[in-house]
């Protein structure tokens, strides 16, 4: 008995050597390939200067959006303009989303804030006990399309562009449906009695709390609201640094050139490799008939997005300064980045917290077909505006 223990303790090390040996071999071919085409001193002086310029100019950028949406968005929660809202959204949920009209209130909040705000609101008995089980378990997608809404509008309209960041708000809102609406068959295809369950049973406990601020003055009330929203801001511009240093960085050095001034490697900021282009010019014909990208260099932006919506809005000013962007783009960039808004690293965690993390993958799939319908219909519908202008 003894020994049949001890004969599986070697065979553990294998998938462990395995996958660190692949690691190695992933990283390193990366970059040595960069190494290789840039020279290594330049690529590792790129990869420094373009992480602190991007830290400077991008994510202190963002972090001063974060702070002054922040705070906005805790005045509205704390003077009741998220309940008008939500009492006004509530009778498109269940025609649209097939979702209670409270689920309105996590849209709002995601989209004052991020993905996960819909998680603290699940983990409300009295939230959650509206919904079935297949509609809880749809909220990680609904939730996820409305995340850092209200940033990526207020991005692209501090960019100069503004009713195209409107076009890009609908295309998202359409990919939301589409997103939701299939996890919700992706749920109910393999666990049909979730239709009738559920989600939590309601107790009878009086967790009634008291509105201690509402004895307080409108002044004081004012002013807690906006340091307390200010400060939730602060954490959410830290929390984007590393994907905006980190990936933003490794997505521009696989997406631009040498130096535009002498076309030689200097070890400056913002050159690259131009891997990314040239994999999406051999498929160009795709993304420009989808998405109407006019430039191969624009496909970054959404594979960005899949991580970190922060990062690839850290690709936009480097890319109007390139004069690759159109109002098209910007549209297609809003959609995709509301929708996507970086699911691939909150999904898991999301479904996790909820209960469900078997079901992950299909969150994934759902979402990604969600995302780039809404890419696509942004895109139709700024052809539509041009026909009809």
């Amino acid at each position: 008995m003894s020994t049949k223990t001890q004969v599986r303790k070697p065979g553990r090390k294998k998938p462990a050597a395995l996958s660190g040996a692949i690691c190695l071999l992933i990283v390193g071919g990366l970059f040595y390939y960069i190494g290789h085409v840039m020279g290594a001193a330049n690529m590792l002086n790129t990869l420094m200067h373009t992480a602190h310029d991007l830290l400077l100019n991008t994510v202190f950028y963002l972090m001063a959006i974060c702070v002054l949406t922040g705070a906005l968005g805790k005045i509205f929660v704390e003077f009741g303009v998220v309940n008008l809202i939500e009492k006004i959204l509530r009778p498109l949920m269940k025609p649209l989303f097939n979702l209670p009209g409270v689920a309105s209130l996590g849209a709002i909040m995601t989209f004052l804030s991020d993905n996960p705000a819909i998680i603290s609101l699940a983990a409300d008995k009295r939230f959650s006990s509206y919904f079935k089980k297949f509609q809880f378990i749809s909220l990680t997608n609904f939730g996820t399309a409305f995340g850092m809404g209200l940033l990526v509008l207020v991005f692209m309209i501090g960019q100069g562009y503004f009713w195209q960041p409107l076009v890009g708000f609908f295309g998202a809102f359409c990919g939301c449906i589409i997103s939701t609406r299939i996890m919700q068959y992706f749920v109910l295809k393999q666990y049909p009695h979730f239709a009738t369950e559920d989600a939590v049973a309601l107790e009878n406990d009086e967790d009634a709390k008291k509105d201690t601020d509402s004895h307080q003055s409108s002044f004081i009330r004012i002013l807690n609201s906006l340091l307390d929203g200010g400060r939730t801001g602060v954490d959410v511009g830290l929390a984007i640094i590393p994907g905006v240093l980190i990936i933003s960085t490794l997505v521009m050095i696989l997406t631009f050139g040498p130096s535009g001034d002498t076309g030689e490697y200097t070890g400056g900021a913002y050159e690259g490799v131009a891997l990314l282009p040239w994999l999406a010019g051999k498929i160009n014909i795709v993304f420009e008939w989808l998405f109407g990208f006019k430039d191969p260099h624009l496909v970054a932006y959404p594979i960005t997005a899949l991580g970190a919506v922060g990062a690839a809005l850290g690709l936009v000013p480097n890319f109007i300064s390139q004069g690759w962007i159109d109002g098209n783009a910007i549209a297609v960039f809003t959609a995709i980045g509301m929708c996507w808004s970086g699911y691939l690293s909150t999904h898991t965690a999301m479904l996790d917290s909820l209960g469900y993390r078997e079901l992950t993958h299909k969150a994934i799939l759902a979402h990604t077909v969600g995302g780039i319908m809404a890419a696509v219909i942004a895109h139709m519908t700024m052809l539509l505006i041009g026909l009809l202008s």
